[in-house]
């Protein structure tokens, strides 16, 4: 709901924002109430396979008292899967002097930060920012940057690993998927071939960079004998998931993905923090700083609660028996 006399549908909000009018009636609302804020939102991914996620993102800002249209606006940026189109798109927003940033995921970060180093920057779903360099500690970011930060710790990936295991103990083989366009990538691929010799997993490890590199990377995929599929979350993969999930049936490969979407849209597993969650908590970080708090004084923080999904309708197709302890453990399993 935007405040005044407009009212925007969801469709009609992609149609709007992909053409820019819908912020200029928004901007003419918003003017007419005072003190304004303008947020700029930078998101690697589509506008219309992010809506759930503005939507978060908006209402955790109702929850501390800032409308769109009312007290703030929103200028949304969106790449499209295109990582390349991101510096441009976050140089625009420092033309327009927005009062704040809030970037998601990690290469919007990335693009954010090269782009100014004055406007506060708050991470959404950033991956691994100390070692990129985004924040100088979790603590103590320091700079203009701060948010909430996920991992593509050694535990995490090893912990996706297991449970493909468990599920699939005859897994021996992982390929795994990656976007040498992401910079969290090169982090998460030392991480998990840590993990696959510790858990006694070979891996074969696939880049595809677009989605009209899928259908080599799934044939790469065959030809190594994999016997399953772990990808790496990122942008480009969270648009065309239910693209990855078709091939992976077709390639009769179990999936193990980061995020609950993934499974929604066909994958077999997920097992990590949740999107939707970070997103609306990062909106605090968004109020604390239009109320003067100042980045570098915000410790970044990082999720506590990792859930494991499991799509069963999935599973059948693709003849695997889940065990009854695995999906008892499961916080959600999807019929």
């Amino acid at each position: 709901m935007i405040s005044g006399a407009a009212v925007i549908d969801r469709r009609t909000f992609v149609r709007l924002v992909s053409s820019g009018l819908a912020i200029e009636s928004l901007r003419a609302n918003a003017q007419q109430t005072g003190k304004i804020y303008r947020i700029g939102y930078l998101a690697g991914g589509s506008a219309a396979g992010s809506l759930a996620f503005v939507d978060h993102f908006r209402e955790g800002l109702r929850e501390h008292g800032w409308i769109e249209g009312r007290n703030v606006v929103l200028e949304y940026r969106f790449a499209e899967g295109r990582f390349d189109r991101l510096p441009a798109l976050a140089a625009d927003l420092v033309r327009l002097k927005v009062d704040i940033i809030a970037a998601i995921p990690t290469p919007a970060a990335v693009a954010a930060k090269n782009a100014t180093g004055t406007i506060p920057i708050v991470l959404m779903v950033a991956v691994n920012p100390v070692e990129l360099g985004l924040v100088a500690s979790v603590a103590r970011p320091g700079g203009n940057l701060t948010g909430i930060a996920f991992s593509f710790s050694t535990e995490i990936l090893g912990k996706n690993l297991t449970l493909l295991k468990e599920a699939i103990p005859a897994v021996r083989r992982v390929a795994v998927l990656s976007n040498p366009a992401n910079p969290g990538h090169t982090i998460a691929i030392r991480n998990v071939k840590a993990a696959a010799d510790a858990i006694g997993v070979q891996l074969s490890l696939v880049e595809a960079r677009e989605p009209s590199h899928f259908d080599a990377a799934f044939k790469t995929m065959g030809e190594g004998r994999a016997d399953a599929l772990l990808t790496i979350a990122d942008a480009q993969f969270q648009i065309h998931r239910a693209r990855l999930a078709e091939l992976a049936a077709q390639h009769r490969l179990p999936s193990m993905h980061g995020f609950r979407e993934y499974v929604e849209a066909g994958g077999l597993m997920s097992y990590g923090p949740s999107i939707a969650a970070g997103v609306r908590h990062g909106a605090s970080f968004v109020d604390r700083i239009l109320r003067s708090a100042k980045p570098a004084d915000l410790p970044v923080e990082q999720p506590t609660k990792f859930d494991l999904v499991i799509n069963m309708k999935t599973a059948r197709a693709l003849g695997i028996t889940i065990s009854q302890p695995l999906l008892l453990r499961a916080d959600e399993v999807i019929q």
